[in-house]
């Protein structure tokens, strides 16, 4: 996602640097010297301004959900109606799996992040709240498009999540947003035959 957007503390030079490192190598992989290498600050800074690897790991996250709520958001802005709305989640994927990535696209960071950690953690469920969310903004503009219809539109919406998290695990794989591009149609096509 976007780097470098933070102003220039110890702080956000850990944050962009765990933002990169995390997504290219994995939160295991990943080490506290290099990622204080290559923030460029002291060790001394990471704890400092995290109490520890996990804190880091769990603000990480918390910026990953937020940064594709931003995609989202531009696309939303755009639409013009409850169908197309449902489409801005497909584009906000599309944007994240066509964004300039240090070593190419991987896949959702969530989603890859999620895979490192334990089973019961509070990472995977923060990853799990970003999913839900994405769910019940399909949902939302389901509803209005199916005029009022919350049991038809939570079922298209589980649906929807569904092709969206296939297509974005595929397109980690392709490393582009085709899959996605492809999901979308489904989608499009799903909707007018609803």
């Amino acid at each position: 996602m976007p780097a470098n957007t933070l102003p220039d503390s110890a702080r956000n030079r850990l944050l962009d640097a765990a933002r990169v490192l995390f997504y290219n190598d994995g939160i295991a992989a990943t080490g506290i010297d290099s990622l204080v290498k290559k923030a460029g600050v002291a060790k001394k800074s990471l704890y400092n301004n995290f109490e520890s690897k996990a804190a880091l790991v769990a603000t990480y996250l918390q910026i990953r959900h937020e940064e594709w709520l931003a995609f989202y958001a531009q696309r939303e802005q755009q639409a013009k109606n409850p169908r197309e709305k449902v489409l801005a989640v497909f584009l906000a994927y599309e944007d994240h799996a066509e964004f300039a990535y240090e070593r190419g696209f991987r896949g959702c960071g969530l989603l890859n992040a999620a895979a490192e950690l334990p089973a019961g953690s509070p990472g995977r469920a923060a990853v799990r709240g970003h999913k839900e969310q994405v769910e019940a903004i399909l949902s939302h503009h389901l509803c209005q498009l199916f005029s009022g219809d919350e049991a038809r539109a939570a079922l298209t919406a589980r649906h929807f999540a569904f092709l969206l998290e296939g297509s974005i695990s595929r397109a980690g794989l392709e490393g582009n947003g085709d899959c996605v591009r492809q999901a979308m149609a489904m989608a499009a096509t799903m909707m007018e035959e609803a």
